[in-house]
């Protein structure tokens, strides 16, 4: 058994960094792009976005494809793994854990994610210049906002202790003090990418994304 799932794992491994890890990196400064810029800069990022060739191949090839085949080869992972933190409550024991568990939690909060906005922007309902008022709406009711929190931190969690996980099952670091130093680089990543992301959020949740916003400035417009 342990033969027959090593490509797949050395796989899921690789594919949670490159390219996802940059698919991740790129989605926190395009959301940031909101807090910092409001909703002229956020549409700039996402006109520049749209401006690549062939984009919906790259997206789909490139970022959604190893998505699916990361997150349910995940879950299989998760299914298999034998959590032991009732016996050993080491640190490593725990973020193995919650590796486990934070991976569960990010597979349904990205499906949700997608359907509320790609897929949405997909079947027409929503147009690209219209997300950033749409997540307002999204973010507006609180169970829904807790959710994108919750959804976000334990996101960024999976991909940070994944990342230290990767650096090590790939002979990248070797030794304590390396696995260490890595870990500690990883936790501030971890808080970094978090923080782009939750700031995001409360510009989201800004007046300036707000359906009365874009009504006043479609009557500027008009008039």
């Amino acid at each position: 058994m342990a033969g027959n799932s090593y490509l797949p794992r050395k796989l899921h491994s690789l594919l949670g960094v490159i390219p996802l890890g940059l698919f991740i990196v790129e989605h926190a400064l395009t959301n940031y792009s909101a807090f910092e810029g409001g909703q002229e800069g956020f549409s700039d990022s996402i006109d520049l976005l749209n401006s690549i060739p062939l984009v919906f191949w790259m997206e789909l090839f490139v970022i959604w494809l190893p998505i699916l085949f990361h997150g349910v080869y995940g879950l299989y992972i998760a299914y298999q793994s034998n959590l032991n933190t009732g016996r050993f409550s080491y640190g490593r024991n725990w973020a193995f854990t919650w590796q486990r568990i934070t991976g569960v939690i990010t597979f349904i909060f990205v499906a949700w994610h997608f359907y509320e906005t790609r897929f949405q922007i997909t079947l027409g309902n929503v147009r690209h210049e219209d997300l950033g008022q749409h997540m307002n709406d999204i973010l507006s009711n609180p169970v829904a906002l807790t959710a994108y929190v919750i959804g976000v931190v334990a996101a960024m969690f999976h991909f940070a202790n994944g990342l230290w996980a990767f650096l090590v099952s790939w002979g990248i670091t070797v030794g304590p003090r390396a696995q260490k130093v890595s870990s500690n680089i990883c936790m501030v990543i971890f808080v970094i990418m978090s923080a782009l992301f939750l700031l995001s959020l409360v510009a989201f949740r800004g007046d300036e994304f707000s359906s009365d916003a874009a009504a006043l400035i479609g009557f500027a417009t008009q008039g």
